[in-house]
């Protein structure tokens, strides 16, 4: 069912999914970037719904509370309270890796749809500590394609990591480009 509500989504938005062997990426610390819109959401959704990937992510916990809270439950979400600080997140997320073999994690490394200084660095630390490798998911709003551009082992270097990073995401273009910082760490 949701496979075939995916397929009718890109179909009539006009989009499609480049990804050649999806199981390569499960499982995995999934970057989404760039994150510019709410739009970023039902795409990301659709693309995972059709490689069949079973996908959880964090989300402000008021989404996953009240009526809509069974939908983005069901979606994957897992629901965080920004105002508890230190609720270690990381340890979820790699306790959740490390119990669940066919998972990816789906971490917007900006935190935010509005425009940062520098990424947050916890898909690094969760990669790393869970032993999995980080896939490089994104949207291109330009020639509206969704998919995947790579997918590594983190090798402990995290300034060389991250330019690897970096120079993968250097053409991809956002909904809302100006909200978008290439420059990563």
């Amino acid at each position: 069912m949701k496979k075939l509500c995916a397929q009718i989504f890109f179909f009539f938005s006009g989009w499609k999914l480049k990804v050649d062997d999806y199981q390569q990426y499960i499982p995995s610390v999934m970057i989404a970037a760039p994150h510019t819109s709410n739009w970023d959401f039902p795409f990301s959704l659709a693309a995972f719904w059709l490689m069949g990937i079973q996908v959880r992510y964090f989300i402000k916990d008021i989404y996953t509370k009240g009526p809509w809270g069974y939908f983005f439950r069901w979606t994957g979400a897992i629901g965080v309270d920004r105002s508890r600080k230190g609720l270690g997140l990381t340890d979820y997320a790699i306790s959740l890796l490390k119990s669940e073999k066919d998972l990816v994690i789906l971490v917007p490394a900006e935190g935010t749809r509005t425009r940062v200084e520098k990424w947050r660095t916890g898909f690094y630390t969760i990669a790393t500590e869970a032993k999995v490798p980080i896939s490089l998911g994104y949207l291109d709003y330009k020639i509206k394609e969704a998919g995947i551009l790579d997918c590594f082992a983190p090798s402990g270097v995290f300034e060389e990591d991250m330019k690897h990073i970096q120079a993968f995401y250097t053409s991809i273009h956002g909904k809302f480009p100006e909200k978008y910082n290439p420059k990563i760490y």
